[in-house]
């Protein structure tokens, strides 16, 4: 059997797992500049007008929002890192205490980014620019001895109230008693001393915020000087009533007018416009609000001093507590599983739409693109067609062209050739065939005197030799022997 931190750890999966499959459930938006006051979370604030006088650069108005509707309005601080206020009204006291899954508002670390929600933080690590550089992020919580303290806190709302509460722009760094303490304060001052004297509850409007002071955890997120929590009853007969505990003692709770209050916060600060019952000549009901408050300061049971009659009703009460405990966890387990079994069904039809989605996603993805490629040759051939077809008419434009200017060329060359020249060369074959016996005869008398040269030249030679002999023995034969 799993042991109550496994199970909180997977519920707390779960829950996350959920938060990440519907991601349009958590809204959360930075208000444009060019938009009047909080947008549609004006409605957080006496007749649509929010607190006039926090005029920094630094200051950035948020439109919390859950499942599509506001839930409340925050003012936060990118230089301090928390929220200077969070205005919202009392929805019902909280029936149980809700998962606490942490969110993030994306677009005041990064302006440009697309995401107008909130975002779970581990979802955008290492994804979005400049993360933590304008808000506190978890991490700047672990192990500082601080806890996430809600503005807006959580006892005070319901179902989807309670669930929009949890989002880092709407905490400040507390002790972990300091925490408790004062949302025990302000949920008893709501709860016993606001909501039963404003005649219209929908009208009791509430702004809970905090004093940077110079302590910075891990020198970045600064941590509170001072708690304050403003009420307006903007109703007939209505009041308003300013609260404060300073951070230093966890004990006090001062009450005051919100006058005095907004003197204290800011010079020329406005909380509600038009003072909001401060001018009401009736003062039953604050007196009625601001004894309820000292006693709640006090520890006092509201409503009575009798000590044994609130004794009386704490032991009947932890009597019915003890009959009525084994039903209640009985209940609660039935709705453990309930709720067990809802989020296993989720979980399952999820898988099973994301398989599905899935294979359809790549049946389409690859039938488009066989089809892209399909189109894309068809386009390929269809557009080479014009182009094959023109250049084979520019090539048959071009041999034509071609043709025409050798003819040209050959008719112009013919044209420059001299008439004479013509004649002749029309001639040169009947003149060649008539000249051939003169060459006949003209070659055959070369042969002859040729060959006539050739024996006049020997016969000259042998003379000569013959000269040359005899005139050599002429001179060495000796002349008697001629006699003899």
């Amino acid at each position: 059997m799993d042991g109550p931190g496994e199970r909180t750890v997977r519920m707390s999966v779960l829950c996350l797992l959920c938060l990440s499959l519907f991601p349009s459930f958590s809204l959360g938006r930075v208000v444009g500049k060019d938009e009047a006051g909080f947008a549609e979370c004006n409605v957080f604030f006496p007749g649509r007008v929010p607190p006039e006088g926090f005029t920094e650069p630094f200051h950035v108005k948020i439109c919390q929002q859950y499942n599509g509707e506001p839930r409340f309005a925050t003012l936060y601080s990118t230089k301090d890192k928390i929220p200077l206020y969070s205005a919202f009204k009392y929805t019902g006291a909280a029936r149980s205490e809700a998962d606490e899954s942490w969110l993030l508002e994306p677009q005041i670390d990064d302006p440009e980014n697309d995401q107008h929600e909130m975002v779970i933080e581990a979802d955008v690590v290492g994804s979005l620019a400049n993360l933590g550089a304008n808000q506190a992020l978890t991490s700047d919580y672990v192990g500082s001895g601080y806890e996430r303290g809600l503005l807006n806190p959580s006892l005070l709302n319901e179902e989807d109230f309670q669930t929009a509460t949890y989002t880092l722009t709407n905490a400040v760094p507390l002790r972990p008693s300091l925490s408790k303490t004062w949302h025990s304060d302000i949920g008893r001052v709501v709860e016993q001393a606001l909501i039963p004297h404003c005649s219209k509850k929908d009208q009791l409007y509430l702004l809970a915020g905090a004093i940077p002071s110079s302590v910075r955890v891990k020198g970045k997120v600064s941590v509170p000087e001072t708690l304050w929590l403003a009420a307006c009853c903007d109703a007939p007969e209505g009041w308003s009533l300013g609260l404060v505990k300073k951070v230093s003692d966890e004990s006090s709770l001062a009450d005051l007018t919100v006058g005095e209050l907004e003197k204290q916060l800011l010079a020329g600060l406005d909380l509600f416009k038009g003072n909001c019952g401060e001018d009401n000549d009736s003062n039953e009901k604050m007196e009625a609000i601001l004894q309820a408050v000292s006693q709640i300061r006090s520890g006092e049971q509201v409503g009575t001093n009798d000590k044994e009659e609130a004794k009386d009703s704490g032991l009947v009460r932890k009597v019915v507590g003890i009959i009525a405990t084994p039903f209640i966890k009985l209940l609660e387990l039935l709705i453990y599983l309930l709720v067990e079994l809802v989020k296993f069904m989720f979980y399952f039809l999820w898988l099973v739409i994301k398989r599905v989605g899935s294979t359809l996603l790549d049946g389409v993805y690859s039938l488009w693109n066989g089809t892209v490629s399909y189109l894309k040759a068809i386009s390929m051939v269809l557009i080479s067609i014009p182009y094959d077809v023109g250049r084979v008419i520019t090539n048959i434009f071009l041999g034509f062209l071609g043709i025409i200017q050798d003819v040209a060329v050959i008719t112009y060359r013919i044209l420059r050739i001299p008439m004479g020249f013509v004649l002749h060369l029309a001639s040169f074959p009947y003149y060649s065939i008539c000249a051939i016996p003169s060459v006949v005869k003209d070659m055959a008398t070369g042969i002859g005197g040729t060959f006539s040269l050739a024996i006049d030249a020997t016969a000259s030679i042998l003379h000569g030799f013959y000269y040359v002999a005899s005139h050599i023995a002429k001179r060495f034969v000796p002349k008697g022997s001629s006699g003899d």
